[in-house]
Formats: C-alpha cells, sequence, structure tokens
C-alpha cells in the first residue's frame, strides 16, 4: 500500500509541477507529507488527485495545487513565522512546518483540531501551535506574523489579520460572497497595504466576527 501510495504522491507531484509550481522547497514538502493520512479513509484512494476533499463537519480540505500556490506566492522562508487560518485537516499545516520557522493554526471546530494535532505530533513536528477559536481575529499574542494564509472565503479582509502582518508580511485571503471570491494578496509596507487580486476561487464561508455570520439551521 505505502508503494503505491508513493507513485500517486510523485504523480500529484508532477502535476503540480504542470500548473507552475516551481518552488523546490514547496514541491519536496508536498512530496514528504503524506495526504492520505489526512482524510478521512472513505476518501483516502483520491488523496493525491488535485482536487478538494471532504473531511467532515462541513469543511473540505483544499485542492493541492491551490495550497502550493500559496506557499509559492507567499515565498515562505525557514526563518518566518506563519500564521495559518483554518487548520483543517492539518495537511497544509504539515506542509508549512516543513518549510517555515514557527507556525500558528486557528481553527473554529475542536475535533478537526484535536484530529490535527494527533497527526502533527505523530509527524513528530514540534514547531506547530494550534488553538480552536474564531479565526477572523488571527492570534494576536504571537504577532508579527511574516505570512498570514487564510482558507476560507469572507466578506474583507478581517483587520486584526491587516493589524497582525509583520512590516514587509505578505498575506492571502479569499474574498467575495459566500458562493466565490476573489483570491487577494495583501502586503504590508509600514503602515499601508497594498492589495492584489490573484485569481477566481471558491473555499467554505469564512465564520466569525470579522467574517460571516453563522446560519442558523432548523430541525
Amino acid at each position: 500500500m505505502n508503494d503505491r501510495y508513493v507513485a500517486q504522491r510523485r504523480g500529484l507531484i508532477n502535476r503540480l509541477q504542470e500548473r507552475g509550481i516551481r518552488d523546490m522547497n514547496v514541491l519536496q514538502a508536498f512530496d514528504r507529507v503524506q495526504r492520505h493520512l489526512f482524510v478521512p479513509q472513505a476518501v483516502a484512494h483520491r488523496a493525491y488527485e488535485d482536487s478538494p476533499l471532504p473531511i467532515g463537519f462541513g469543511q473540505t480540505a483544499s485542492q493541492p495545487s491551490l495550497q502550493a500556490l500559496y506557499m509559492q506566492m507567499l515565498e515562505i522562508g525557514r526563518n518566518d513565522k506563519v500564521l495559518e487560518i483554518g487548520t483543517g485537516s492539518g495537511f497544509q499545516t504539515a506542509i508549512l512546518a516543513l518549510l517555515a520557522d514557527r507556525v500558528y493554526s486557528v481553527e473554529r471546530i475542536r475535533d478537526l483540531s484535536t484530529r490535527a494535532r494527533d497527526l502533527l505530533d505523530g509527524m513528530r513536528m514540534s514547531n506547530v501551535a494550534l488553538l480552536v477559536g474564531d479565526g477572523t481575529i488571527g492570534w494576536s499574542r504571537y504577532a508579527p506574523y511574516d505570512a498570514i494564509l487564510v482558507a476560507a472565503g469572507g466578506p474583507e479582509v478581517p483587520q486584526p489579520l491587516l493589524e497582525q502582518l509583520a512590516d514587509g508580511g505578505r498575506m492571502l485571503v479569499p474574498v467575495g460572497t459566500r458562493e466565490a471570491q476573489r483570491l487577494v494578496m495583501v502586503r504590508r509596507l509600514g503602515d499601508k497595504y497594498h492589495y492584489e487580486d490573484v485569481l477566481d476561487c471558491t473555499f467554505v464561508p469564512l465564520l466569525g466576527r470579522f467574517g460571516w455570520a453563522e446560519e442558523q439551521r432548523g430541525g
């Protein structure tokens, strides 16, 4: 089984390269982290497809090529401190842990955070801290951050995340409606922020004080 997954993982790496991922550190990190461990067993056979996958609780693991694009654009370095909004399955967190010095990740769903913690501990990744809470307010205790990744779409860029971005820092965040967003790159230079639209995308809604309100469901 391991050999089969190795071949599938190499196939994914090839697809990432075909989609324009050239950063060797990013590609090597994707080769080292076993995505099939981070998704439910029912979809493990699809783990190395370049597609989003359900991970329970109404959440999805993002498409690998989009995650790789995030990291390539953010140019994450070995000395960087990174904030991730939306731990999800923990797969992207694990990739970040191989690229950065420290990773701080916030997830609003406790069961997902607990599952991710177990997987990351199993990989002996000691440079990751996880928090269960409202990702739209960030994690001010460890700010400022060299890079911030937001893995859910909100109506605007949350103000607390702007404030927690280091001078010279970069942030990627989907902004738009609940159904469709535009991925936006934010760069901070002193007290000024520069915004650049990157591409159209679709993420789960960013819920929280500076995002969308959680919808009330009946029955």
